[in-house]
């Protein structure tokens, strides 16, 4: 165990180290993801004059604002840009076939890569979101109880973890297809926009609203965003966490059942 725990030790620290090969445009890259906050709260207070109410779905204007900030957050935890399709492009190309011969897991080592991409992205995106929420505090209503700071911390961890396992279940599937860049494709669009990344899932009109609750996508963002704002309390919060954990522990298995069906199958030849 000992061994084995240095092995993922010393690779977490190479994909660190990676990631901070290019890290002035690293940098770059994350510091253009908060120029999109201008624009939200510009569109939301134009949204909201032309409603001539003060509450859309039980949000108000701030609360909106708030609730786009904190899926930014959420989505920073829970996005995985590039493991979908780095998985197919390794399947494609026979590199996959290196973890078939060496005693290396290959879902393990994907989770330390991913692990070494959010720190780094979480060290250099820590100022500015500090900055980004400093600035815009007037929209929050303040801080939440210690319990619920405490479910909103847990939410974002269960996050991180059916993202990256929800994806690479999806990448798992190029064993069984050639091309599935198209497939990846309408994958980013359903994440997208039935995550609530856009707007409050309250806004759905039925049935959809009732249809999104049966899907793991809104684990990802507004879950814990409406976690932080006070919107689902009680015996909704547990039972929020309670589902949101078997999400994760229900694509943890199938990651692996196809992960080894695809192994099964799979053939490569030459060097």
């Amino acid at each position: 165990m000992l061994a084995r725990a240095e092995t993922w030790w010393t690779i977490l620290k190479i994909c660190v180290e990676e990631r901070l090969v290019y890290r002035g445009d690293f940098a770059l890259g994350t510091l253009m993801r908060f120029l999109p906050i201008v624009t939200q709260i510009f569109l939301w207070t134009a949204v909201f004059a032309s409603a001539g109410s003060g509450l859309i779905k039980g949000f108000t204007r701030n609360d909106i604002v708030a609730y786009y900030l904190l899926t930014m957050l959420a989505r920073a935890f829970s996005s995985m840009p590039g493991l979908a399709s780095g998985i197919a492009r390794q399947v494609r190309e026979g590199e996959i076939k290196k973890f078939l011969v060496q005693p290396i897991d290959l879902i393990g080592y994907l989770l330390l890569a991913r692990i070494a991409h959010k720190v780094v992205y979480y060290s250099v995106a820590a100022g500015p979101f500090a900055l980004v929420y400093y600035i815009c505090r007037s929209y929050f209503p303040g801080w939440p109880p210690t319990e619920v700071m405490v479910a909103f911390l847990l939410s974002l961890v269960l996050a991180f973890l059916l993202g990256f396992f929800l994806e690479a279940t999806m990448g798992m599937i190029s064993f069984w297809f050639l091309e599935v860049s198209s497939l990846l494709f309408v994958y980013m669009l359903f994440t997208f926009f039935f995550s609530g990344h856009m707007f409050p899932l309250e806004i759905l009109p039925e049935p959809w609203r009732t249809i999104v609750d049966f899907l793991p996508f809104k684990y990802m963002a507004y879950f814990p965003a409406a976690v932080f704002l006070g919107k689902v309390q009680g015996t909704e919060l547990v039972h929020g966490l309670m589902i949101q954990t078997a999400w994760v522990l229900g694509f943890i298995v199938l990651c692996r059942m196809t992960m080894q069906a695809g192994f099964n199958r799979y053939s490569g030849y030459g060097g």
